[in-house]
């Protein structure tokens, strides 16, 4: 797609609150460098999508916090079905694009911190015209890190561990080719001890949040080796 067509894009962030997150941490980090965690990847993907050429950036969310970040990265903020779950809040978001006429809607969680403006251009750049579905899938082929539709309503979606190939199938159930887009920041979100490790041992970027918060973590005694 064209230059033009990214920026007709909009980013949808669905954001759980960040007190008591990522609980499949919790052998490895306490709660409060989890809830530190929770903010400073967050602010690591609002940056990132505030840098690209996109049309706007709207998160759901009911966490007061987490609304004041997005609000400063200049993104709009709704709280609708937040509180439900991933699924019944980027459905949501789709909802409200859609009846204003947005053309696409990328969906992207709050805990990819390594996802940068390149590649959220290269995936918006991989789809193909509306009616299209592009995914970019997380490391594991398990999860759904990156979704893009256009229109905003071309298809439901339904989020979860295990969601990438359920992902394709739907698509191709109701007519709409899958564009799969394999990129390493986006495949990199931080679920579980094994997600930290990988994420402290890849290639520093050098500007994150998250990356400097992971660093003072790996310190002896602060992650399982």
């Amino acid at each position: 797609m064209s230059a033009d067509f990214v920026r007709k894009v909009w980013a949808a962030v669905p954001v759980k609150g960040f007190v008591g997150a990522k609980q499949r941490l919790s052998g490895a980090l306490t709660p409060a460098q989890r809830q530190a965690l929770a903010a400073a990847m967050l602010e690591d993907v609002l940056a990132a999508l505030a840098a690209a050429p996109l049309a706007g950036i709207l998160v759901n969310t009911s966490d007061p916090e987490a609304a004041a970040m997005a609000r400063r990265h200049g993104a709009e903020v709704m709280n609708d079905a937040a509180i439900e779950g991933h699924t019944a809040a980027v459905a949501a978001m789709a909802r409200r694009l859609a009846a204003a006429g947005r053309a696409a809607m990328l969906t992207l969680p709050g805990d990819i911190p390594r996802v940068t403006p390149g590649e959220i251009v290269a995936l918006c750049a991989a789809a193909r015209p509306a009616p299209s579905f592009t995914i970019g899938p997380a490391r594991d082929e398990k999860g759904s890190n990156a979704v893009l539709l256009a229109p905003p309503g071309a298809m439901g979606l339904r989020f979860g561990d295990d969601s990438f190939f359920p992902h394709l199938d739907a698509a191709r159930a109701v007519g709409l080719e899958p564009v799969v887009v394999k990129l390493a920041g986006i495949g990199l979100d931080i679920d579980t001890p094994e997600d930290l490790h990988a994420f402290r041992d890849a290639a520093p970027l050098g500007t994150g949040r998250a990356e400097s918060l992971v660093a003072e973590f790996g310190r002896p005694g602060l992650l399982p080796s």
